[in-house]
């Protein structure tokens, strides 16, 4: 039987641990399973519409334009899996805690870290809050970005601790990042415990999806998607890889949580209704 082909993308060493585990437990339960990596998203996009890979493990930019290149090319995609921390985040805008800032139209006129160019979380999505509160360049708004990354989608948080050292530094009024990040960097050093506050936080929304292209038929697919789905977080066999990849238990998908991702991607025109990349500057 030929092999179910997933595409993912090498942001970090261990992901070459992640899939190599799953492939040899779905290989265990009778689904011949294979997978490739990508350097960057677009590329992984534009392969899984072109049917060169049957599925592919998305961030939720990655998800929105392979929806916009599948819908250009007449080709049907669909959702099967996310992880159960994949479900309503939050992005926050954090200042100094003794800053003098009150409130988010305090911002105009300052500058804001941010992390790189195509990460949704520490970028596009934040942004786009600011500016539904009436705070952008065009109110004097400054962005310093931190292009560490590029093409990972902001799957590499190195941008993001940059805009955390860009506000500590004082380079930057406040700085924008995902909510566990901004947890996490107050654990690990990167902020001091109580040194920074939250000014204002983004509306829940939906992280990545593993997705299926029109290679990958609907039995498969199922059969995949089953498999996943009863993956247990007691099984020893599987913990450390779902620990690995920041989950306790897959979940079905659901396309519910983009729609603040898909308004700052046309407000910026990142993507245009085709898909196509249009976004200044942004090569991966």
């Amino acid at each position: 039987m030929t092999p179910l082909v997933l595409g993912a993308v090498a942001y970090d060493p261990k992901v070459v641990t992640i899939w190599s585990g799953f492939r040899a437990w779905l290989s265990r339960q009778r689904l011949p399973f294979d997978f490739v990596l990508y350097a960057h998203y677009e590329r992984q996009a534009e392969d899984l519409v072109g049917g060169r890979i049957d599925a592919a493990w998305h961030s939720p930019l990655a998800w929105l334009r392979t929806r916009r290149l599948a819908s250009a090319a007449g080709v049907g995609i669909r959702p099967l899996v996310m992880r159960d921390t994949d479900r309503d985040l939050t992005s926050v805008v954090v200042v100094r805690t003794d800053a003098p800032i009150a409130t988010v139209a305090d911002l105009k006129g300052e500058t804001v870290a941010v992390g790189a160019v195509d990460s949704p979380q520490a970028t596009l999505i934040p942004l786009h809050h600011l500016r539904g509160l009436g705070v952008d360049t065009d109110t004097g708004l400054r962005v310093e970005r931190h292009d560490t990354g590029v093409g990972l989608h902001g799957d590499h948080i190195g941008g993001e601790r940059d805009a955390a050292h860009a506000l500590l530094a004082g380079r930057a009024a406040a700085a924008c990042m995902i909510d566990a990040n901004h947890l996490a960097f107050a654990q690990d050093g990167t902020l001091p415990p109580d040194g920074t506050r939250v000014l204002t936080r983004t509306a829940p929304y939906d992280h990545c999806v593993l997705a299926a292209g029109p290679s990958l038929a609907t039995e498969p697919a199922e059969h995949l998607t089953a498999l996943l789905l009863s993956m247990s977080y007691a099984d020893p066999d599987v913990r450390h890889l779902l620990d690995l990849e920041g989950l306790t238990r897959w979940v079905p998908a659901r396309e519910s949580g983009f729609a603040q991702l898909e308004a700052a991607v046309d407000a910026t025109g990142f993507y245009d209704p085709d898909g196509r990349i249009t976004a200044t500057g942004y090569r991966p």
